[in-house]
């Protein structure tokens, strides 16, 4: 052991012995019904305390200094482990938590005792490039937490401190104090170049991030009831959210947990005997589902014979009855095909999970509560209160008359995805009025020992409602819901008619124009939605959607069309990218639009790391605007193809032309994950 470390040694017993000491005071003070007050002895043990402390401090750094001479491993605290960083890089990682492991790391070895106190990070706007493309913001904490262990000392000070002990790091060009305190991060260009170029070769590629089995469940229409606006945000972010996961490389179930049981299916069946008695021999022509819905429920709220036949087909539904249950199955199948329709306009995937799944799950649930005495009588129901204080809404686990209820669905679907499917992560992609509903089932799944916040993890993501444009919850003329498959027809129609516009049809082929209205009229409805903070509600507008000026997917897909048709108009062949970079073509970034452009496409990792923490997908829609946006800067002030008056090429910049198709690469990836289909013509 070396002096530094004895010196510190018996530093250390000291303060042990002074902080006993104290607790030995303040226990007689108590002892003797004596206020607390600070005598002169008291005093004086505070103060060679914070002393020893101070002195402790500096001798663990010096320490660590010692070791960092004689080669050894800094090793600051037995706790604290400092995070490994590359030696090179040559893709885009996330630059935010790279720098935030870096900075931790340096504030460690500045200050020992705060070793483990996280990094406070942010990106500096493009615009603001001489204040440098990163911000470490932690010195202004840190001199209130060293000033409140007795240590003075100002921020600009303690940044210095920092920077001194930042680690050599690839991405990383240069770092500078400024004003109060703040650290100014510059990053390194030939890092850029070569994650650029890796990018090119290999294509865009994930961040890394430890992977999971995560559950999605989002859509969830209900049976025999067409789907409509208010269907519209789960299915459009939940597929989202699951194309994202997908992408990071998540293990990802898509659930479409269905409304396909409960007591209106009695009067459905019932309906179904009446119109159709031939159902068991021939599928019923049931064309209109919603309105054989309404037939039914008109008779079911106005003929007591009729309703009371309906309530017996539900006991011979759920008693396994086989008549009962193929009418059942067949109304199911019918809304099943139109569900399938819309999914396959918008591009979704999922795989239907109906309630009807869970019910000898329920049955299985409630014996489960039962066994752990989670279950009181209430008037005659079963209920489970979320937690042992026996607050807020209970949950109705058995009804009166022995049915089960929501509650008792979403208890066994819960164990069944944690227990049965080995989902660690679970995404409710429902409306912001089931908030109260889910976090009560999230907190009974885990007093009953089903979910466990240590290795499980739940989100509901929640959003607002679609309002039209006169501001009230978004309805037709006559006040009904807007059904989902009107909605996207006139989306269709909205965006011919733009085209038509355009002229569009004169350059176009048929097949072209199709594609284009297609890619504009789900894609303006799609972004509309998830460029907005899905927690607020939005107002839904064709007009605003159609613009192709701002954040609109109208301009991003103008935009990329754009982007990709300056290799094609070069004159020389960039379809095999690692050739030309093969052949000598560097991209210099020597311009500053042309490296705006490239450290704006590195943020990309960034962006997804932050989206799968928050699950709030208009970050990726401002990103991809943001791209857009700044790509129009770099084409404005640095040309790729050079002409001369007659038009003729007369040089093409190879180099910049890369870099097109770096950010053709990126947009690309962005627009796959929003649920964007680009055409190479518009």
């Amino acid at each position: 052991m070396s002096s530094i470390e004895s010196e510190t040694a018996a530093l250390s017993e000291m303060e042990r012995l002074t902080a006993h000491l104290r607790t030995e005071i303040e226990k007689t003070k108590r002892g003797e019904g004596l206020e607390f007050e600070e005598d002169e002895e008291y005093v004086k043990l505070q103060t060679e305390n914070t002393k020893l402390k101070h002195r402790l401090a500096i001798l663990n750094k010096a320490i660590a200094a010692e070791k960092n001479t004689l080669g050894a491993a800094a090793e600051v605290t037995t706790k604290y482990q400092p995070a490994e960083l590359p030696v090179a890089v040559n893709e885009m990682i996330s630059i935010t938590e790279h720098l935030v492991d870096l900075f931790t790391n340096a504030i460690a070895l500045a200050f020992p005792e705060l070793a483990g106190t996280q990094a406070i990070i942010s990106p500096v706007n493009a615009n603001a490039a001489k204040f440098g493309d990163y911000q470490c913001n932690s010195a202004m904490s840190l001199a209130k937490t060293l000033k409140a262990a007795g240590v003075n000392k100002s921020p600009r000070d303690i940044a210095n401190e920092i920077v001194k002990n930042v680690a050599q790091s690839p991405l990383v060009g240069k770092t500078e104090v400024a004003g109060a305190g703040f650290i100014n991060v510059f990053l390194q260009k030939d890092y850029a170049v070569r994650a650029i170029d890796t990018l090119l070769r290999k294509g865009v590629n994930p961040p890394a991030c430890r992977k999971q089995r995560i559950l999605v469940d989002f859509s969830s229409p209900n049976i025999a009831k067409q789907m409509h606006v208010g269907h519209l945000r789960s299915t459009i972010i939940g597929e989202s959210i699951c194309r994202l996961l997908e992408f990071l490389g998540h293990d990802v179930l898509r659930v479409n947990h269905l409304g396909d049981w409960g007591t209106q299916f009695g009067m459905l069946i019932a309906h179904l005997e009446d119109r159709f008695p031939n159902f068991l021999n021939e599928s019923p022509p049931i064309g209109d589902l919603q309105a054989f819905y309404k037939e039914s429920k008109k008779r079911f709220d106005e003929d007591e014979a009729f309703k009371k036949r309906a309530y017996n087909c539900v006991v011979l539904l759920q008693g396994g009855d086989a008549n009962s249950t193929k009418a059942w199955n067949q109304i199911c199948d019918v809304s099943r095909q139109e569900f399938q329709k819309i999914y396959d306009r918008l591009d979704v995937t999922l795989e239907p999970i109906g309630e009807s799944f869970y019910q000898s799950r329920m049955i299985e649930v409630v014996k489960y509560l039962a066994s752990k005495n989670l279950l009181e009588e209430d008037d005659g129901r079963k209920i489970m209160w979320a937690d042992e204080s026996s607050s807020g809404i209970p949950l109705t686990i058995v009804k009166s008359d022995g049915g089960f209820t929501y509650d008792t669905s979403d208890m066994a679907a819960i164990r069944y995805r944690l227990e049965e499917q080995k989902a660690e992560w679970l995404i409710y992609v429902v409306d912001s009025g089931q908030s109260t509903h889910l976090q009560n089932i999230y907190r009974a799944a885990e007093r009953a020992g089903i979910f466990n916040p240590k290795i499980h993890r739940a989100d509901h993501v929640n959003f607002g409602v679609v309002l039209g444009e006169d501001g009230k919850k978004f309805k037709t003329r006559s006040g009904e819901t807007v059904k989902l498959s009107d909605l996207l027809d006139e989306g269709l129609k909205r965006a011919l008619d733009k085209l038509l516009e355009k002229e569009r049809d004169k350059v176009l082929t048929p097949e072209e124009l199709k594609a284009a209205q297609e890619s504009v009229a789900y894609g303006c409805i799609k972004y509309a939605d998830l460029s907005h903070n899905r927690t607020n509600e939005y107002v839904f507008s064709f007009d605003k959607m159609l613009e192709d000026r701002g954040n609109t997917a109208v301009y991003l897909l103008y935009a990329f069309t754009r982007i990709c048709s300056i290799s094609r108009n070069c004159g020389e062949d960039f379809s095999d990218l690692a050739k030309i970079l093969d052949s000598g073509t560097a991209i210099d970034l020597a311009h500053e639009k042309e490296w705006k452009l490239a450290k704006t496409l590195l943020k990309f990792p960034d962006v997804l790391v932050k989206i799968s923490k928050d699950l709030l997908l208009h970050t990726l829609c401002e990103f991809c605007y943001e791209i857009c946006t700044v790509f129009s800067e770099f084409y404005d002030n640095c040309y790729c193809i050079e002409k001369n008056k007659s038009g003729e090429i007369v040089k093409v910049n190879r180099g910049r032309i890369l870099l097109c198709e770096a950010t053709a690469a990126v947009l690309k990836q962005c627009f796959y994950i929003l649920g964007l289909k680009p055409v190479s013509k518009i």
